[in-house]
């Protein structure tokens, strides 16, 4: 397999935003009169944003319609974006030297508005050929829909291109997408079982992400 492109994931590989997801969605939960169960944030990783208004909404009892909830927690991250985007080590320099060899897709749960902030603040949207958010697609992570347009929007087949995810949804994603796996895991949320296994690599850190490794997926 000759790898023709190489689709990121945003949240947890290019920016480490997860942390501020899960405050700012733990935080709004318990003002709203909902209650945030053991299991809330991994279940949350990789949802579009319209999947995750309703959980919120409905099954942790928030007291607000699913469209209240998709407003007001992505104005207080555009908030937080505005102040800070967590840019994680390396991870733009990683993005640059893999774009001057093949064309880059991004593959987002994050609202656009989010995407297209966290890109401009790291300066990198320019580097991506194709940018999509799951809140333009059918379903959100873990099904293959977000990665497959993406890949389409490249004009690549899914099984020539390496994506490079963090979390178990998203690799599910991925690999449900028949795209070939890297793996860059957040020391907060690990992966489970079944979804470390449908890695090719894994890595302890995205700056281990060199063309030399992406190429020799292929």
């Amino acid at each position: 397999m000759t790898v023709d492109a190489v689709v990121f994931d945003l949240d947890g590989v290019i920016v480490d935003s997860e942390p501020v997801w899960e405050e700012v969605r733990r935080a709004y939960v318990a003002d709203h009169g909902g209650t945030w169960q053991d299991d809330t944030q991994r279940r949350l990783m990789g949802m579009s944003t319209g999947e995750w208004a309703r959980y919120l909404s409905g099954e942790l009892g928030v007291r607000r319609t699913a469209e209240q909830v998709a407003a007001e927690v992505v104005e207080e991250m555009a908030r937080r974006y505005a102040a800070r985007v967590p840019l994680i080590d390396g991870a733009d320099q990683v993005v640059r030297r893999l774009a001057a060899r093949w064309p880059l897709g991004l593959a987002s749960s994050s609202p656009t508005r989010l995407i297209a902030a966290a890109l401009a603040a790291t300066g990198l949207t320019d580097a991506f050929r194709a940018t999509l958010s799951t809140e333009q697609t059918e379903r959100g992570k873990p099904a293959p829909d977000v990665y497959l347009t993406v890949a389409r929007q490249l004009g690549v087949e899914p099984a020539r291109c390496v994506a490079v995810e963090d979390s178990s949804n998203g690799v599910r994603s991925a690999a449900a997408a028949g795209m070939t796996l890297v793996v860059v895991p957040h020391g907060s949320y690990p992966l489970d079982p079944d979804a470390q296994g449908l890695a090719t690599a894994v890595l302890g850190s995205i700056d281990e992400l060199t063309p030399e490794v992406v190429a020799q997926l292929g």
